[in-house]
């Protein structure tokens, strides 16, 4: 994981630890007092929302514990599409494009962001200059040659 999605999953913790579960607390314990609980709205939609937090803090949690986090433009210059690369592609139809390959919760396709599990990432890596990958997308086969392999930064 790169530094900034380790940094963005840690402030996400933070806020529904520090913010977002405190107030909800508070609204379920509001809603508690006017009595009846099996219809009282606030008070299930609050509780559900509650469990929606845990467990959204018990996946980030897991999802950092004993992470590696990678400094992309600390990785080794070998010519070849690995976790942390800048590569650019072009398509059959001469469109290029440049993507950064990122953890999945990192990914962020309008900013240039794929993930390496995605399709189309997990075809590039280990790609070099030169070489071409076809991939299954939603739309049909598309093939892409790699034209551009650099660090992340």
């Amino acid at each position: 994981m790169t530094r900034e999605g380790f940094e963005a999953i840690q402030k996400e913790i933070e806020r529904l630890w520090h913010d977002e579960r405190p107030r909800v607390v508070r609204e379920v314990s509001a809603a508690a007092e006017l009595g009846d609980r099996s219809e009282n709205a606030e008070y299930i939609y609050g509780k559900r929302r509650l469990r929606q937090i845990d467990s959204r803090l018990a996946y980030l949690r897991k999802k950092v514990e004993g992470v590696k986090v990678v400094d992309p433009a600390a990785r080794k210059a070998d010519g070849r599409v690995g976790f942390g690369s800048r590569v650019t592609v072009e398509d059959e139809d001469g469109r290029r494009r440049t993507w950064m390959l990122v953890d999945k919760d990192e990914s962020d396709v309008a900013a240039g962001r794929i993930s390496v599990q995605s399709p189309v990432g997990s075809a590039l890596l280990g790609r070099k200059v030169g070489d071409s990958v076809t991939v299954q997308t939603p739309r049909g086969p598309m093939d892409y040659e790699v034209v551009e392999v650099g660090s992340g930064h």
